[in-house]
């Protein structure tokens, strides 16, 4: 017996625009799972190189009973061109770390002698004395040097997409406590004098720059200064070692480049001393509209190795440096056109809400943007000031318990524990 051949029948259009809008639908909830399962993973991956430097820091102290100085290397040149014949006391307290986060090979090509070459310099620069490049390189800004130009992943953290093709960048920044006056030196010249010339006469005057810096620089890493463990009294676990910051894109982000020439943020009346972080986090620089740029009648940072975290050698506060006054992801100002001198740098991430901070015992902790961050139209601390003036070296932090983190030796109490 012949059964009746049935003809197989196919989607209708009603069906498969169902069935693709399903799809959609599934894929639209799907990628934003996606997307934060990857974020998760780089910031993890972010948290991990902060502890191996933290380690670091921990193994360099054991070797050398210190730990690694920001602002440091060779003597400032006095033959040649200085910024090409020595690195003029301008290295960041990473370049120390090379040999204790397996970057030995690297380490060693920094300290000798040598004639390295980054990649697309074909020619010694003829500044360079004797046609090879000095131990511990030349200044860190000179991108002909190979090892200034090498990106180090350990130094990077991955959910930051900062490019650079110049030199190498980092996301991890020396904490210099909660003030600003003399940061950028820490009261010593480049050849390593008490002076703020670098003339040989007066070599070691202490009757006013010396004492500034010492009644300023409170945090975990003093420059150009020999710190160690027993200098933090508060404790380790209290005080806050180094801070994450964003690298640049160029885009005039207020997370991630900062102001020239913004004297609005120094105290009327005070010179250059003390400042305001009022001024810093609002006014006209930022633009109204879209809070998180600059506004495009300030003066951004500009060029492509001058920005935050442009320059992984380079020791100077607006490349290696950050502060615990204003909260992370904070604005960053700078009183005039230099790129490290007076002035407010904030801790940034790519991560939402806050950012990563090592503290002097080793642990990573995320800091939320909502930090108590005490009264931010204080004026700084400061060795002296105008009549009136009380925020002198030794009060307490006036930047409540994130200045208080930052501080090494002020005696405040933190009565939370930041790492639960």
């Amino acid at each position: 017996m012949k059964h009746p051949h049935r003809q197989r029948e196919g989607f209708t259009l009603v069906e498969l625009l169902v069935v693709i809008a399903i799809i959609g639908i599934l894929v639209g909830l799907l990628l934003p799972a996606v997307q934060a399962a990857r974020e998760a993973a780089r910031r993890m991956s972010c948290s991990n190189n902060f502890k191996q430097i933290g380690l670091a820091i921990h193994n360099y102290h054991s070797a050398f009973k210190q730990l690694p100085v920001n602002m440091t290397g060779t003597d400032r040149s006095w033959v040649g061109d200085i910024t090409y014949n020595s690195s003029r006391r301008r290295l960041s307290y990473l370049v120390s770390l090379l040999p204790f986060i397996e970057q030995q090979g690297l380490w060693d090509a920094i300290s000798n002698a040598s004639v390295d070459l980054a990649p697309g310099i074909n020619t010694m620069p003829t500044e360079v004395r004797n046609g090879r490049w000095p131990p511990m390189g030349p200044a860190p800004w000179r991108q002909q040097y190979r090892p200034w130009a090498t990106r180090v992943p350990s130094f990077r953290c991955p959910s930051d997409p900062g490019f650079g093709v110049q030199l190498g960048r980092t996301n991890y920044a020396a904490c210099y406590g909660d003030t600003f006056n003399y940061a950028w030196n820490g009261g010593r010249n480049e050849r390593g004098f008490i002076n703020n010339g670098n003339d040989v006469a007066n070599d070691f005057d202490e009757t006013w720059m010396v004492t500034r810096a010492s009644a300023a620089q409170r945090g975990f890493f003093h420059a150009r200064t020999d710190m160690r463990f027993r200098d933090v009294l508060d404790g380790l676990s209290n005080t806050v070692a180094c801070g994450e910051i964003n690298t640049s894109l160029g885009q005039r982000e207020t997370n991630a480049d900062y102001v020239r020439s913004h004297t609005a943020l120094l105290l009327s009346g005070a010179g250059e001393h003390i400042g305001v972080p009022a001024e810093c986090a609002q006014g006209a620089h930022i633009d109204p509209e879209r809070p998180r740029f600059f506004s495009t009648t300030a003066t951004v940072n500009g060029g492509i190795n001058n920005g935050r975290g442009a320059r992984w050698a380079d020791g100077q506060i607006a490349y290696a440096g950050v502060q615990t006054i204003l909260p992370p992801n904070s604005p960053s100002c700078v009183r005039n056109n230099a790129d490290g001198n007076h002035g407010f740098w904030s801790m940034s991430s790519r991560h939402k809400g806050g950012a990563h901070v090592l503290m002097g015992d080793g642990a990573v902790i995320f800091i939320t943007d909502s930090i108590e961050s005490g009264d931010q139209t204080e004026p700084t601390v400061c060795r002296d000031g105008p009549s009136g003036f009380t925020n002198i070296a030794g009060v307490p932090s006036p930047y409540g318990l994130w200045g208080a983190l930052g501080s090494r030796a002020q005696g405040e109490t933190i009565d939370m524990a930041l790492n639960q």
